[in-house]
């Protein structure tokens, strides 16, 4: 199980995160890299959905004229890094050594990252957090490839603009210039897991080694006495509702 301490809870609510070294056994990190192995061998994207990625402003457009990201909340989906394509959407790298990120809904769709959003570990650690309808809203396995992994922006909150309006969605609110000396560098050893609060600050800056840094995230909310905002791009469906996390 993994409760937390007194303490760990106590360093969660100054911080506003925390790292808990060990949480995924080696076995568990193998299992699931194997199956993201398996899920990138079969991929089948079509060169018009061969979508680039970012949070920054510049690659707006490129997610603006495709649903393939847009209705991507439900579904296991793949994105791509900048510079992977050529003009006819070709790879010029190897299709495993391009990919972005898988998302938005490996906790839903796939038994192996279902088994682990929803393991007994997980959903001790909610509870000891006070969580008591923690719902899972989504979930992404980011690659870090070597070389092109592309930085991680810090996010504001992307939105979708009103139905019938060009672009399809913006960000509400602007980007604060933050001071790079005030975010503390975390590094973990395999198996970690971070514990990030909603609304604190983080990035991921560009993997500028020879080895990918892959990860795994959810991100979860509490559903009671929430109502989830109808202007944030990703919305629950008919087909997939947000799945409690506790089972």
């Amino acid at each position: 199980m993994a409760c937390l301490s007194s303490s760990q809870l106590q360093k969660f609510q100054e911080d506003g995160f925390l790292v808990l070294e060990g949480f995924l056994s080696a076995d568990e990190c193998v299992v699931m890299q194997q199956r993201i192995g398996e899920l990138v061998a079969n991929m089948d994207v079509p060169l018009h959905s061969r979508t680039i990625f970012s949070t920054q402003d510049e690659q707006l457009k490129v997610l603006d004229n495709r649903d393939y990201f847009w209705n991507s909340g439900d579904k296991i989906r793949f994105f791509f890094e900048k510079g992977v394509f050529d003009e006819k959407g070709n790879f010029l790298v190897p299709p495993e050594k391009s990919i972005n990120k898988i998302g938005h809904a490996l906790h839903a769709h796939d038994p192996v990252f279902r088994s682990v959003t929803h393991s007994p570990k997980v959903q001790a650690l909610a509870k000891s957090l006070g969580l008591q309808m923690p719902v899972v809203v989504q979930s992404m396995y980011i690659f870090k490839q070597p070389h092109l992994g592309g930085e991680g922006g810090v996010s504001r909150r992307l939105i979708r603009a009103p139905a019938g309006s060009i672009p399809v969605t913006s960000f509400l609110g602007s980007e604060p210039a933050w001071d790079n000396s005030l975010f503390v560098p975390t590094p973990v050893q395999r198996g970690a897991l971070i514990l990030i609060h909603g609304e604190v600050v983080h990035k991921s800056e560009q993997n500028l080694s020879d080895r990918s840094r892959h990860a795994y995230t959810f991100h979860l909310m509490e559903a009671l006495g929430t109502v989830w905002s109808p202007e944030n791009w990703l919305q629950p469906t008919a087909e997939l509702p947000f799945p409690p996390l506790y089972t």
